[in-house]
Order: C-alpha cells, then sequence, then structure tokens
C-alpha cells in the first residue's frame, strides 16, 4: 500500500499545468475532433500509446489532490495495445492519474475495458508510469484516429517535414508590366532556419494564385497545402490574422496594401484553423 500511496504522489507532483487539470477532464466528454486537435495533442507528446483500460481506483481525500468540483480522479491501470510513438516502447501494463467528468447527462462514464488513445510523458525512473501530457490526452480509441495519428507523426518525422513557424517576416510586392498584375512574397520564420516563403500571383480577369515554397527556390506551379495535411496545419493554425504592420515597413503604401491583400487571400484559402477540445458535447456509456 505504500507504494500504491508513493507512486499516486509522485504522479500529482508531476502532473502538468494543474490549473488547467482543475479546469478540464483527464477523460473529456467525446467530442469530434479536428486534424489541429489530434495534431495539438500528438505532436508534442514523446509518448503516444493505444491502451485498453484494465483497473479504475477512484482516488478520494488526499489522494485526489486538487481535482476540481464536480470531477474524479482515477488511477488508472491498462495494458498497452499499440506504441504508436516511443522509442523506448512502453511495458505491457502502465498506469498514469486522470480527471474525469460525467457526460452531459451527469452520468460518471464507465472507464474499464475501454480503448483509449493517450498522449503522455515519460515518469524519471518509473518505466510503468506515464502522466498525460495535457487534461485531456486521453482520448476514446477508434481506427481513425489512430490511422490519423500514425499519419500525422508519421510525416512529422519526415526529414522533408514542414517546420514550425515562428513568426512573419519581411513582405514584398512587385508589380507586373501590365495594370493588375503582380507579385507578392512574403517571409517566414520557421524554427530550423529554413528558407519558407508564402508567394501570391495576380493577373488581369483571373483569381490570384498562391502558393507555399520550402527552400531557395518557388515553384509558380505549385498548388496551396490540402486542407488537414501537416504544413496546411502549421500555416493555419500559426499565421497571425492579418499581415504584421512591420512585415511591409520598407513597402510603399500601395504596395503594402496589395501585400495586405495578398495576405488576405492566403488567410482565406487556408480556411479556419478550427479546434473543438474544451467544447463538451452528450456522451455515450461504454
Amino acid at each position: 500500500m505504500k507504494i500504491v500511496f508513493a507512486f499516486i504522489f509522485a504522479v500529482l507532483i508531476c502532473i502538468e499545468n494543474p490549473v488547467s487539470a482543475q479546469k478540464s477532464a483527464g477523460v473529456p466528454l467525446p467530442v469530434l475532433l479536428t486534424y489541429a486537435d489530434v495534431a495539438d495533442l500528438a505532436l508534442p507528446a514523446p509518448i503516444v500509446a493505444q491502451v485498453r483500460i484494465r483497473k479504475a481506483e477512484q482516488l478520494k481525500g488526499e489522494l485526489a489532490g486538487n481535482v476540481a468540483a464536480g470531477q474524479r480522479r482515477y488511477l488508472i491501470t491498462a495494458d498497452t495495445a499499440a506504441v504508436i510513438r516511443g522509442r523506448d516502447g512502453l511495458p505491457p501494463r502502465i498506469s498514469y492519474v486522470a480527471d474525469v467528468s460525467p457526460d452531459g447527462r451527469g452520468k460518471w462514464p464507465k472507464l474499464v475495458k475501454t480503448d483509449m488513445v493517450v498522449f503522455a510523458r515519460p515518469v524519471a525512473g518509473r518505466p510503468t508510469e506515464i502522466r498525460l501530457a495535457a487534461p485531456d490526452a486521453q482520448q476514446p480509441a477508434s481506427p481513425e484516429l489512430a490511422a490519423l495519428v500514425r499519419n500525422l507523426l508519421r510525416e512529422a518525422g519526415s526529414p522533408n517535414a514542414p517546420p514550425q513557424i515562428l513568426g512573419v517576416g519581411e513582405a514584398f510586392h512587385v508589380e507586373g508590366t501590365v495594370a493588375g498584375e503582380g507579385e507578392t512574397q512574403i517571409f517566414l520564420n520557421a524554427s530550423d532556419g529554413r528558407p519558407l516563403s508564402l508567394s501570391v500571383w495576380r493577373k488581369p480577369d483571373a483569381e490570384p494564385r498562391w502558393a507555399v515554397s520550402i527552400g531557395e527556390i518557388v515553384d509558380q506551379g505549385a498548388e496551396p497545402p490540402a486542407r488537414d495535411t501537416l504544413l496546411w496545419y502549421r500555416l493555419a493554425c500559426s499565421l497571425p490574422p492579418i499581415l504584421p504592420q512591420a512585415s511591409t515597413q520598407s513597402l510603399s503604401e500601395s504596395d503594402a496594401a496589395l501585400a495586405a491583400e495578398d495576405y488576405a487571400t492566403i488567410k482565406s484559402g487556408l480556411g479556419p484553423c478550427q479546434r473543438n477540445r474544451g467544447k463538451q458535447s452528450p456522451a455515450r456509456n461504454s
């Protein structure tokens, strides 16, 4: 029993962002996760695995720590079904702590024998224990979610994977030889230092075309990134809503206005970065 208590307190100390943990459930009400939701969970997590919950022991009193009113804290014991990410793998059975909310009808979800995908971090010196990387980093498993996570992490692990975007750099606009013709190039600051830019081409009586270039060469025949891909996510979920004024300081007023208009074209083409995490919807009991 002393070993169990020691584990519980060790994990409670390791839970990240305890303020957020009080506001969200470790086992959230089921929501329709978007690509951005899954990317937000999967990309930073060093451990991603599909597990089946074998035992869920509710923690009470001091063992429940700072669990929020209306939630329950559980010590979860789960069998590892598949390791999606994890350089050192996972043992066949793992343990972790999760906070749980009732469903839309006020009923507590049945956790035992439930399949989950967990996004987690290791606990130093405790190979059979993990800690959830976010308060909602335990999601109901499905073939669709598992496939999406695998594809996303495979793409992110490629040497040619698009980098994280840290901000927007300088913008340039060049007018064409005829009225209504022109090109705008907007440089982005990439986390790995690679050249990264957005280009927009305008011609009279035609819709503007735009593309993304990773590297020194700008391909005028390139297409915009498809929605729900890693490059789309990097752009749609990182770019500011409007072109920063600092990006056009070296341009004339007219060129700056055209560059801002072309940037708006890119943002419109990308569409919104929709996120549903934190939005509650009626749950079904397993």
